[in-house]
């Protein structure tokens, strides 16, 4: 029986004549294949770091809807196909977290549900990072919003100056920790003109490796503020001492276990010279600005004559405009990641320095599989 002759592929196929307007389909999947940027919220302030980013990508925002319904439920809408692209989730926190938190897990879902390959978050302030430790009859909150993300169908996340680094630890998927140093030690030697005379200042012991890590890169000198005054998270409360003791209470016959003393924090003291210098705090995250308006009327009576404060994340919650208004601090320089335009309204003092340029790059190299270690050169652990 003879053997049938097997055509090559090329020639199987060489009088088949494709459907007319499929040739240009194809084409217009191959320009469409690659990555879309969209953005979780859809109100202006939330939008506007969003834009920055696809300006510097040379892209356009992906076309989406997220509104909320009359009853308060979120609804998310995608207006264009993502099948088989990369896609990247920008999401500022506004200040009702708990509205970001949802949008962002929605529009995850929709798109995992919609084949997009890859889905990255990138959510440049992190929230309920402040909950990554047990407290006393609670939980480790950012542990289970991380459980949620990854449900939702985040393959990747890429975050800036997590409030605890061990944080990444909770993710099932890569996290890019970036930072913000660079950026403000930048703003420090353009718009500091007697940077030179300056002191770094820790507002407490906790942040004392990050005032270190900043003074060494300025070749500056470095104070610490300690004592009463500061309430740190070490002071809380965690799960070990629960549950609290008890007067009277029960001990097992022959179980002594050595009596803890009580912590007593010695009077207010400033560990370093900051007389007739330029005192700059440094710090990640500036919320409740008490704390930092009680460092820098101590600072001012130890002889510092210009006070700013820098931080990554400037939530600025409640009265902290009027606070910072009204007090001995000079400026308050944050970053973009969390969107702060009412705050600058109110006070004057209030200074922004951008970041989209190294997001916009995390997201260029992710997207082409390239190297992140650029982005982390000189980048020490305590940065």
């Amino acid at each position: 029986m003879p053997r049938k002759l097997l055509l090559p592929y090329k020639s199987v196929f060489s009088h088949f004549r494709a459907p007319r307007g499929l040739h240009d389909s194809l084409a217009m999947n191959a320009a469409r294949s690659g990555y879309r940027v969209f953005s979780a919220n859809s109100t202006a302030a939330c939008t506007e770091l969003a834009k920055r980013i696809t300006e510097r990508l040379g892209a356009e925002l992906g076309k989406s809807v997220v509104y909320q319904e009359t009853n308060g439920e979120t609804r998310v809408e995608i207006k264009e196909s993502v099948r088989g692209q990369d896609i990247f989730i920008i999401q500022t926190i506004p200040r009702d977290v708990n509205t970001a938190v949802m949008e962002l897990l929605i529009m995850a879902y929709a798109l995992k549900t919609s084949c997009a390959r890859n889905i990255i978050g990138v959510i440049p302030y992190f929230p309920y990072s402040k909950q990554s430790k047990m407290r006393k009859r609670g939980s480790i909150v950012c542990k289970l919003l991380a459980s949620m993300l990854a449900k939702a169908g985040l393959t990747h996340i890429i975050t800036m100056d997590l409030h605890q680094k061990e944080i990444q630890g909770f993710f099932s998927f890569p996290v890019d920790n970036l930072r913000a140093s660079p950026f403000l030690l930048q703003y420090i030697q353009e718009e500091i003109p007697d940077y030179r005379n300056a002191v770094i200042v820790a507002k407490s012991p906790d942040a004392a490796k990050r005032a270190q890590s900043y003074a060494e890169r300025l070749r500056l000198g470095l104070a610490v503020i300690h004592g009463e005054a500061q309430c740190t998270e070490q002071d809380m409360d965690d799960g070990r001492h629960s549950p609290p003791m008890v007067k009277n209470a029960t001990v097992h016959p022959g179980l002594e276990l050595p009596l803890m003393m009580a912590k007593e924090k010695p009077p207010i003291t400033v560990v370093g010279d900051v007389g007739g210098r330029i005192a700059i705090i440094v710090d990640d995250i500036i919320d409740d600005v008490e704390s930092f308006v009680a460092a820098a009327e101590i600072l001012k009576e130890r002889g510092a004559y210009k006070i700013f404060v820098m931080a990554t994340h400037g939530l600025l919650s409640a009265d902290a405009p009027r606070l910072i208004e009204e007090s001995s601090i000079d400026e308050v320089v944050v970053t973009n990641t969390v969107p702060h335009e009412v705050q600058k309204l109110q006070c004057a003092k209030i200074k922004t320095v951008d970041i989209s340029l190294i997001l916009s790059e995390a997201i260029r190299r992710i997207h082409n599989g390239e190297s992140m270690a650029y982005l982390f050169r000189n980048i020490t652990v305590d940065d």
